[in-house]
C-alpha cells in the first residue's frame, strides 16, 4: 500500500469507530430532548435542550420528584415530574401535595405559586382523576409544575405512565448556556 492510500484507510477506520461510538452512546445511554410547551414551568422551559440519561433506570427506579421524558404516545414525548410511585396516595387539598396521607415540600413551585392569586393546584384525589386507590404496580403518578396548564397524570390522555414508557431522566440542561445545569 501506497503512503496515502494507508492514510486514508485509517481515516476510514477512525471514522467508523467514531459513528459506532456515537451510535452506542446516543441509542443506549443518552438522548438529546428539546422541550416543547410550557408545561413545567418555571423550571424547565419551551425551547430549552437537555440531556436525558436512559441508562440510569437499569439500575435504578424513579424517584419522587424526578423530571422524566417518556413516550407519551406514538408521536410524542413529554416532560414531567414524578409526583406518585408504585403503591401510592396522592391527593391535592388546600394547595398541598400529599402522598401517602403526609404533606409534601415542593419548593421548586414557589417562584409559580406567588406569581400567581388563588389555588395554583386544583384539589383532588388519585381515585378521582384515575379511579385508581393508590399508582398501579410499574405505574408512576406524573405532572408538569406548571399546574394549571400541565396536560399530566390527571388527564385520560396521559393517565399512568408505565416504566416501559419512560425514555430516562433529565440529566442535564445544556441550552441556553446561560440556563445550563445539571438535574434541572
Amino acid at each position: 500500500m501506497t503512503n496515502w492510500s494507508k492514510e486514508i484507510w485509517d481515516w476510514i477506520k477512525v471514522i467508523v469507530v467514531v459513528v459506532l461510538i456515537v451510535v452506542i452512546v446516543r441509542g443506549f445511554l443518552f438522548a438529546n430532548y428539546v422541550v416543547s410547551g410550557p408545561s413545567m414551568l418555571p423550571t424547565v422551559e419551551d425551547g430549552q435542550r437537555m440531556i436525558i440519561n436512559k441508562i440510569g433506570y437499569a439500575f435504578s427506579e424513579p424517584e419522587h420528584s424526578d423530571i422524566i421524558v417518556f413516550h407519551a404516545n406514538e408521536n410524542s414525548d413529554y416532560i414531567k415530574r414524578v409526583i406518585g410511585l408504585p403503591g401510592d396516595t396522592v391527593e391535592y387539598r388546600d394547595d398541598t401535595l400529599y402522598i401517602n396521607g403526609e404533606a409534601q415540600e415542593e419548593p421548586y413551585l414557589e417562584e409559580y405559586k406567588n406569581e400567581t392569586s388563588g389555588v395554583f393546584t386544583q384539589d383532588f384525589t388519585l381515585e378521582g382523576v384515575t379511579g385508581e386507590t393508590t399508582v398501579p404496580e410499574d405505574s408512576y403518578f406524573v405532572m408538569g409544575d406548571n399546574r394549571p396548564r400541565s396536560e399530566d397524570s390527571r388527564a385520560d390522555a396521559v393517565g399512568f405512565v408505565d416504566e416501559n414508557q419512560i425514555v430516562g431522566e433529565a440529566s442535564i440542561r445544556y441550552w441556553p448556556l446561560d440556563d445550563f445545569t445539571f438535574s434541572p
